[in-house]
């Protein structure tokens, strides 16, 4: 009687949990199951800080203080090719790890662990795969409430890094985490992902993969979930953060979608964007108004310059003006984790226009101590959207909440990587919107 109580119980939880994986091409990612520090500038290697007890690493023979200098046999040279290497794990595949411990190398076969996938109280989730025109096969991953009926859904758009949109068991605590999990789990509707080429369980480099081979993957996506016979077609609403927020209205207007929620966005070309951010920054590291000026005539503007209108890499420009090196803190060829084509694509794209032609209701959420976007940005445009006779429009300014969702006393706070706090009032909001606009409260 209580083998069967439990059998019993047991089929209840499946019945409100539910993962679908159909026959794919994608393997499954896997994790190092470990803390490894990420490689110092001008230094290969990530040395290992410490294994879980019972890990492949830990079969295999590592040590905590050794150094991973070979994966597969690809020298871990600095940052990006260590997160293409972190990405690129896969369950289904032996890979070769090389390891220097005190002088001597060894080396070792691994096969890693599959990652566990998400699962939703009350949510069928679907992970899925989808073919951009660049060829590149990426991982989709769908939440749908267990109803029946054809259903509203969100489209989420997240920023440029090269970091998952997936919320796996054990994925180290952010507050941008914690926003996508409550949005998938209390919106009570539809909300479609899909990982950057290289991230997650997709195929590709996300530190060689540029602005345009993004788009792509997230406009077959968006024609993926509109084939989902559960899918309400007319109600699906998209959600972007930070460089998502700015392709939310190109995507909501190349297919006719209900909405768009722009959070963290910005409106000038990147040129103008980065040149702000610069002079931000400078004025947090103490800087009096004319050392500003001086620096950003001297340094700043032909830095951006040569990378972003005359086309070259940093290492290009820094050779022509070597007094640049000092002022420089990307890499030779890729700023925050992207290349250097990324950002020249994305100079030369037209996203300001999107937002003229933007004809469905548009709620834009900023917050007050994000050093990143400007607030004068986001009133331009909501002066664009009035210019153009838009009508359904609103633009929130969250107190005290920084970039990457999170609350912090003041901006410079945010900037230092001080501790802040999560504030679920903001993901409530979203949620608040992307179901005022779907027709689910009025």
């Amino acid at each position: 009687m209580a083998q069967k109580t439990i059998s019993l119980a047991f089929l209840a939880i499946l019945g409100t949990i539910s993962v679908s994986t159909q026959a794919q091409l994608l393997g499954r990612r896997s994790s190092w199951q470990a803390d490894i520090h990420i490689p110092k500038p001008d230094t290969p290697g990530a040395e290992i800080s410490s294994i879980d007890p019972g890990s492949p690493l830990d079969q295999a023979g590592f040590l905590s203080g050794d150094i991973i200098i070979e994966v597969n046999g690809e020298l871990v040279k600095d940052v990006n090719v260590w997160s293409d290497i972190t990405y690129g794990l896969r369950a289904s595949e032996t890979t070769k790890i090389k390891v220097l411990r005190g002088s001597k190398t060894r080396e070792e076969n691994v096969l890693f662990d599959p990652l566990a996938k998400e699962q939703h109280e009350g949510l069928d989730t679907y992970y899925e795969e989808v073919s951009s025109t660049y060829g590149i096969t990426q991982r989709i991953i769908i939440t749908k409430p267990q109803k029946s009926g054809k259903l509203p859904a969100v489209v989420l758009i997240g920023g440029l890094s090269c970091s998952s949109i997936e919320t796996y068991s054990g994925r180290r605590g952010t507050n941008w985490g914690k926003t996508i999990k409550e949005l998938v789990e209390k919106s009570n509707m539809i909300v479609l992902r899909i990982e950057k080429p290289g991230v997650g369980d997709s195929e590709g480099d996300c530190s060689q993969s540029s602005f345009l081979m993004d788009l792509e993957g997230y406009r077959s996506a968006i024609r993926f979930l509109k084939a989902k016979p559960y899918v309400d077609t007319s109600n699906i609403i998209v959600y972007g953060s930070s460089m998502g927020s700015a392709l939310a209205p190109l995507l909501a207007n190349e297919f006719g979608l209900a909405g768009v929620i722009s959070d963290g966005t910005f409106f000038k070309t990147w040129y103008e964007h980065m040149l702000e951010i610069e002079r931000r920054i400078l004025s947090f590291k103490g800087n009096n108004e004319s050392q500003i000026v001086k620096k950003m005539n001297r340094y700043y503007i032909p830095l951006y310059h040569g990378m972003l209108i005359e086309k070259k890499t940093y290492q290009e420009v820094v050779e022509t003006y070597p007094a640049l090196a000092e002022y420089n803190y990307h890499d030779p060829e890729h700023m925050y984790g992207r290349p250097m084509a990324y950002y020249q694509q994305l100079q030369d794209f037209d996203l300001a226009g999107a937002w003229e032609k933007v004809k469905v209701p548009v709620r834009i959420l900023r917050g007050t101590n994000d050093w990143i976007m400007s607030s004068f940005d986001n009133k331009m445009i909501i002066e664009v959207l009035e210019r153009n006779g838009h009508k359904d429009h609103l633009l929130y300014e969250y107190p005290k909440l920084d970039h990457w969702n999170t609350i912090h006393e003041n901006a410079k706070d945010s900037f230092e990587g001080k501790p802040g706090k999560w504030d679920p009032g903001t993901v409530n909001l979203i949620i608040q919107w992307a179901q005022e606009m779907t027709g689910m409260r009025s």
